[in-house]
């Protein structure tokens, strides 16, 4: 079953990598030992894990501009004021929707935050990343 595995697998990685940014983010631990714990402690498959650090990296390499996209489409919620899981969860998605344009849709990646959103969220956490994300791939380039 290699098709249908694909989203389960990718859908997997981006909850592990909420888990490690949130730590990160949370509690100032040290990227790559959060990382490395992370992945030894969950099941995820290579092609998975590989993605985790992906978008670990990623999000961490890039997170002043992804988080002045997330105040400009978002200026009633001051990045430092949002909630942890919110903040990451929007920094994965614009994470793909920009820097790995081409890899995954951008309605992939809203509604695989959302989806995360209503996991490890509050209950006004869907909307919050569905709300800005959307703006996000309203401004996109084509």
């Amino acid at each position: 079953m290699g098709e249908p595995e694909v989203p389960t697998t990718r859908r997997k990685a981006r909850a592990v990598a909420l888990q490690v940014l949130y730590e990160i983010d949370g509690a100032s631990h040290p990227e790559d030992q959060v990382l490395e714990t992370r992945l030894a402690s969950e099941r995820v498959s290579e092609s998975g894990k590989s993605f985790v650090s992906t978008l670990v990296r990623g999000v961490l390499e890039n997170q002043d501009f992804i988080d002045e996209k997330i105040a400009g489409f978002a200026p009633a919620w001051p990045i430092s004021q949002m909630a942890l899981v919110d903040r990451n969860l929007l920094r994965i998605a614009i994470f793909e929707m920009v820097m790995m344009r081409g890899e995954t849709p951008p309605k992939v990646a809203i509604n695989e935050a959302v989806e995360l959103a209503k996991v490890f969220g509050s209950d006004s956490s869907p909307r919050l990343v569905n709300g800005v994300l959307g703006s996000v791939m309203e401004t996109a380039e084509p």
